[in-house]
């Protein structure tokens, strides 16, 4: 037999010990592929370097799946969303090449913010999750949230004495999506609790907002409080890309089909 080609062996008295120290190890593709590859690579007489390296491809192969699907559970997607479902006809006004470049993710790098502006129906929340859902992929956690949601929860989390530690929950995501900005009027204790998440994670961490509203009208979200309004957009805006969008809502064009 030729000493730099794999030999097989299915002797119980060393696969048995084989298994519990790979599962002990937590090496599950392996556990479960080590017996069948060596067989193949006993037929074609593959080196064992070659051999090897299957095996542990195809162990971090499994490894960032896994890392993968936790991170977009931890996002907290409402639904996935992905670009290529995205209706690029659909929208009267719509810039292609802008939101795809956003999607080589250099903003979150930047730790920069993007902030999409449209009426209802015209997939402003669906690029946003798939903008989220292609950082995830690229292995940076995200964190998906309305500004009802994040208001509620921060204002729940003071009332009981625990600001400091949710407010920890929105600052450390690499990427925070917050949906639906300005759809309900927010009052001044929630748009306090708002700021503090804008506000810290200023040039710290990347943000991605939905808005229904121009910024001329952001004051009528925040009780006309224009002071505070001028010191959020001041933050906001400071390194950020405003995609517009416009049209009629998707929504109607299935009505119509329909």
């Amino acid at each position: 037999m030729r000493t730099d080609r794999l030999a097989t062996s299915g002797d119980p008295a060393i696969t048995e010990p084989l298994h519990c120290q790979l599962a002990s190890l937590k090496l599950s593709y392996v556990v479960e592929h080590f017996e069948t590859l060596a067989q193949q690579a006993g037929a074609e007489q593959w080196p064992h370097v070659d051999y090897l390296a299957r095996l542990i491809e195809g162990e971090a192969h499994r490894r960032e799946d896994r890392s993968i699907q936790r991170r977009v559970g931890l996002a907290r997607f409402p639904v996935v969303k992905t670009v290529d479902q995205f209706d690029w006809g659909w929208p009267k006004q719509i810039n292609r090449l802008q939101i795809q470049n956003l999607f080589r993710l250099r903003f979150i790098e930047d730790q920069a913010n993007v902030i999409f502006i449209a009426n209802v129906g015209l997939g402003k929340t669906h690029l946003s999750i798939a903008l989220g859902h292609a950082a995830c992929l690229r292995g940076y956690p995200v964190l998906f949230t309305t500004a009802v949601e994040l208001i509620n929860s921060l204002s729940a989390a003071q009332a009981h004495g625990n600001l400091k530690r949710e407010l920890r929950k929105y600052l450390q995501p690499r990427l925070l999506l917050i949906d639906e900005l300005g759809y309900l009027p927010i009052d001044k204790h929630g748009a306090d609790l708002l700021f503090q998440v804008i506000s810290g994670r200023y040039e710290r961490g990347a943000m991605l907002l939905t808005t229904n509203r121009a910024y001329k009208h952001w004051p009528e979200i925040f009780n006309n409080d224009s002071t505070l309004t001028s010191a959020l957009l001041d933050r906001l805006l400071h390194h950020a890309e405003t995609v517009l969008i416009e049209g009629k809502s998707y929504r109607m064009k299935e009505r119509i089909e329909a």
